[in-house]
């Protein structure tokens, strides 16, 4: 390789936010550039929340085009990550079949007790492991056949969100694994499509096209797509394009892959996904009964994970008290927390009242009333109370954790942009009493982009690949400390939530 730097590009669309990101790669180091960032989002037409498809397109066009621009024949591919479950249907001839809907849908309300009693909810789990999300791909294919939708009658193929633009880049079909892997259709132990549930539920087989892996080249980008991009014979590559998929893929992590965890990771963002990554998957009872997931990994392995309340709960009490003129910065909330006494008040951050109040601080009040806590008033408080919960929180899916696998886990690694958040870090180490790695912030984007290099052949693979992650980005480390007080506060949480954990 010479000086001069290969370009692959990653097309990261979030919930909220889109953007294009050039990562660089050298002989010994990797970094990355944002190119290109758009504002993403649910349209809501006719009562229907759906996802705007060709507004995004428009955009990562625009971002491509950038690109090119800058980085021209230094470019060798591009792949597209994005959130699970939600898909489109394409009808005869490669036609849309409209805007694929947005997860928050209410159409899938109610669907849980519809589904299980076609199939019971434990045979469910048997067939593919996954959990219990009423925003499920399986629950939104049922709430379409009951509806008795149209589209189910003239569909050709299913395509998960990342599927549709990769389609829209070569116009080649194909259901990358990862994504798959999400729909509550997926057996992880056959490694195909639950025809099983498929069949039992009435979907049309013939949607359900053949899986592929992350690292697979689908070709260039079609010649239209060129012409609008200045891409020209730039290679398109899945990478693990469920997001989570790739940000763990970013885990800077030593060791060998399929070897029992000695580490597990944490997500940090929006949600804290909190797992391991599993040589196969774990399809047991009490996985069942503690709501974890197996999910598709890159070079073939399960993310056993569980998705937990993040800094969603922070997010939405900024913006209250923003609304209500305050105007506070990240920085100030923090520096606040760590001004105010330690331990006081705890919340379950998972429980089902917090999933979308209208008032975030004023729920968070209400639980603490309820449960005879103090009441935290101020920022300073509020912030330590949820902050505070969420490590608690790891603590108790680490125990579960260690439980399911039946390893030995010291080591947490914290990734994504949570990890910005100095404070969240140290509590994690001290309510698990593990150290704690955090880094990098960039995971998603930097994880998509080494599958990319390792079908490239420019890494060996993701052992290597994780490696040249280590020598590219910062990693703080974090030592557990005060683990007495926490182990006190531990005993008083799981009280709070009515749960059990090692």
């Amino acid at each position: 390789m010479t000086d001069k730097a290969k370009v692959y590009l990653a097309v990261d669309l979030g919930a909220s936010s889109g953007r294009v990101v050039a990562g660089l790669l050298r002989e010994d180091r990797i970094s990355l550039q944002e190119v290109y960032r758009f504002e993403n989002g649910p349209v809501v037409v006719n009562g229907r929340m759906v996802w705007d498809l060709l507004a995004q397109w428009t955009h990562i066009q625009k971002g491509l085009q950038a690109a090119a621009a800058q980085f021209g024949d230094q470019i060798v591919s591009v792949g597209v990550d994005t959130w699970g479950v939600d898909f489109g249907l394409l009808g005869r001839g490669g036609e849309l079949l409209g805007n694929p809907y947005h997860y928050r849908d209410r159409r899938t309300a109610g669907m849980f007790d519809k589904a299980f009693q076609i199939v019971p909810r434990d045979q469910i789990f048997a067939e593919t492991g996954l959990q219990f999300m009423e925003f499920n791909s399986l629950y939104q294919l049922l709430a379409m056949k009951l509806a008795d939708s149209p589209l189910l009658d003239v569909a050709e193929r299913l395509l998960m969100v990342p599927d549709l633009f990769h389609w829209l880049l070569t116009g080649e079909v194909a259901n990358e694994f990862t994504d798959v892997s999400t729909t509550q259709l997926y057996n992880p132990v056959t490694g195909d499509w639950s025809w099983k549930l498929i069949e039992q539920f009435g979907f049309p087989k013939h949607i359900f096209g053949p899986i592929v892996a992350p690292g697979t080249s689908l070709g260039p980008v079609q010649d239209h797509v060129a012409e609008a991009t200045d891409l020209r014979g730039v290679q398109v590559v899945l990478p693990g394009s469920h997001d989570t998929a790739s940000a763990v893929m970013a885990v800077p992590a030593s060791g060998v892959v399929g070897a029992a965890p000695d580490w597990c990771y944490i997500s940090s963002g929006t949600w804290s996904l909190m797992g391991v990554e599993s040589p196969r998957p774990v399809v047991t009872d009490t996985c069942r009964e503690l709501n974890f997931t197996n999910e598709g990994g890159v070079e073939g392995t399960t993310r056993l994970l569980k998705n937990i309340a993040g800094l969603w709960l922070l997010q939405e009490c900024r913006r209250m008290w923003n609304q209500a003129g305050n105007e506070f910065d990240w920085s100030y909330l923090v520096q606040a927390a760590e001004g105010a006494d330690p331990l006081v008040s705890l919340i379950n951050p998972d429980d089902p009242s917090l999933v979308a109040p209208k008032d975030m601080t004023a729920q968070i009040q209400t639980l603490c009333r309820n449960s005879g806590q103090p009441v935290p008033e101020e920022p300073g408080p509020m912030v330590r109370c949820i902050l505070e919960s969420l490590a608690l929180r790891y603590r108790m899916v680490l125990g579960w954790l260690r439980e399911l696998t039946g390893a030995s886990i010291e080591t947490i690694h914290i990734v994504g942009g949570g990890t910005q958040n100095r404070l969240l870090c140290q509590m994690a180490a001290d309510a698990c009493n593990c150290r704690v790695l955090a880094g990098p912030i960039e995971a998603t984007a930097i994880g998509n982009v080494m599958v990319q290099a390792t079908t490239a052949g420019d890494v060996a693979g993701i052992a290597e690949a994780r490696e040249l992650i280590r020598r590219s980005f910062a990693v703080d480390e974090f030592t557990p400390r005060s683990s007495g007080a926490w182990q006190d506060a531990f005993g008083r949480f799981r009280q709070l939530t009515g749960q059990s954990s090692g």
